[in-house]
């Protein structure tokens, strides 16, 4: 199928080829369609399947359609509503946006926290035609009511899995209660828990399912490593790798927001360009990290895991697990970062004797063995104590991860305002 079938206008087609992709992805082939028909849709779809994408194109073709043809002058008030959990998520989504609507006069805003929240007022003021938010800045808006969500026709919800891990749902129950009735409803998500199941039946009506990700699998192009070493030399092993293998372009998970920052100056030191990217940095600071990351300014960008949520890289070529994480479903997750858009990866874990539980949850939950791999003079001490994993400080009941920076925060210096497109204001 080439995306000439599916029944795109003429102006998004043009931007699709400018962009060299003929051919959609599996989700796009099930998901267009569904979503041109009208239909609600519940997606099961990880990163890089180019679910982004799934949803943009028809929504703009939706938009520049019809009776309610908006082709000629700009709407006051939303009419679509994309919510996203993080900020890196939301500009991605404004930029996929920006990219195939560029031969159409519709507008988008993304808003988020961490920076000033004025520029955002001043861009809803003019008129937006699809608003990207995060649950709480968006909240913010309508507290101080410069947002009116009375004119939304869709309503996405992306990523809804981490939504729930971050404590969104209350956020996003608010949100939902301010919207009206009649609309369509298109709710994607890695996986489906029962908690997922259940907010999917109260949002949407007579759903479409596409399913193009087997729940809880891992990339098929990512090829899988574990080195098993002592804690005390994964540092030191670290460095060993990227010193005697070359490595480029390495995203490197750490379990806690300290732990990534001390890793990436150890790192930096070395003489391994390397940044820290977590919910503690300004705005400013992990838009200009994942930039020159992107750019290959860094050869690695040290991350926590809600902070690599919004990281999209189609060619990245190397993960690597410095730590495993706490839950299983969350390597999944963090090795889907590279194997995408059908470049081969490479997903390195580090594993002391502490994880090995942890390990073996991960290899239970994606049915394999992952290969072992041993690194001459790093071999793990038969006599290692274990010592207790511990997680990350989680927030307080109710509060979402993060949430300081994304609500009545102040601007931070440096830091985008807002990301705003539409040729009306170019």
């Amino acid at each position: 199928m080439l995306f000439s079938e599916l029944g795109l206008k003429a102006e998004i087609q043009r931007a699709v080829a400018d962009q060299g992709y003929d051919t959609p992805t599996p989700i796009q082939q099930q998901a267009i369609p569904a979503v041109l028909a009208g239909h609600d849709l519940m997606a099961t779809a990880q990163t890089g399947t180019g679910k982004t994408a799934g949803f943009t194109l028809p929504i703009l073709h939706l938009l520049a359609s019809g009776p309610n043809d908006r082709l000629t002058r700009v709407s006051k008030t939303p009419r679509v509503l994309v919510l996203t959990p993080t900020r890196e998520l939301a500009i991605q989504v404004e930029e996929s946006v920006r990219t195939y609507g560029k031969h159409l006069p519709i507008n988008s805003l993304a808003v988020f926290g961490g920076v000033g929240i004025n520029p955002q007022i001043a861009n809803l003021r003019r008129g937006v035609d699809i608003l990207v938010a995060t649950p709480g800045r968006l909240l913010d808006h309508v507290q101080q009511r410069t947002v009116d969500l009375s004119a939304i026709e869709i309503f996405v919800l992306d990523e809804a899995d981490r939504m729930l891990d971050m404590g969104f749902i209350r956020d996003i129950r608010k949100v939902i209660a301010l919207l009206p009735k009649k609309r369509q409803n298109l709710m994607f998500s890695a996986t489906f828990s029962p908690e997922i199941r259940e907010l999917a039946s109260g949002l949407l009506h007579q759903p479409v399912s596409v399913d193009v990700a087997p729940r809880n699998t891992a990339a098929e192009l990512v090829t899988q490593k574990v080195i098993e070493t002592n804690r005390e030399q994964k540092k030191d092993l670290l460095e060993h790798l990227f010193q005697t293998r070359g490595l480029h372009q390495v995203l490197v998970f750490a379990r806690t927001k300290h732990g990534a920052d001390a890793l990436a100056k150890r790192l930096d030191k070395s003489g391994i360009k390397a940044a820290a990217i977590h919910g503690d940095k300004s705005q400013g600071a992990r838009t200009r990290a994942l930039s020159d990351f992107k750019d290959g300014k860094l050869v690695a960008l040290v991350a926590t895991d809600i902070a690599a949520r919004g990281i999209d890289i189609d060619a990245l070529p190397y993960v690597i697990n410095y730590e495993l994480p706490n839950m299983p479903e969350d390597y999944v997750h963090r090795i889907g970062r590279t194997g995408r858009a059908g470049m081969e990866g490479e997903a390195i874990s580090l594993v002391c004797h502490d994880e090995r539980g942890n390990l073996k949850d991960i290899e239970k939950l994606i049915k394999r063995s992952i290969e072992r791999v041993v690194v001459p003079g790093f071999e793990p001490s038969a006599t290692a104590a274990p010592r207790p994993v511990q997680p990350p400080r989680q927030p307080r009941s109710g509060q979402p991860a993060g949430r300081p920076q994304g609500r009545n925060a102040a601007a931070k210096p440096g830091g985008p305002a807002q990301h705003r497109s539409g040729s009306r204001h170019r």
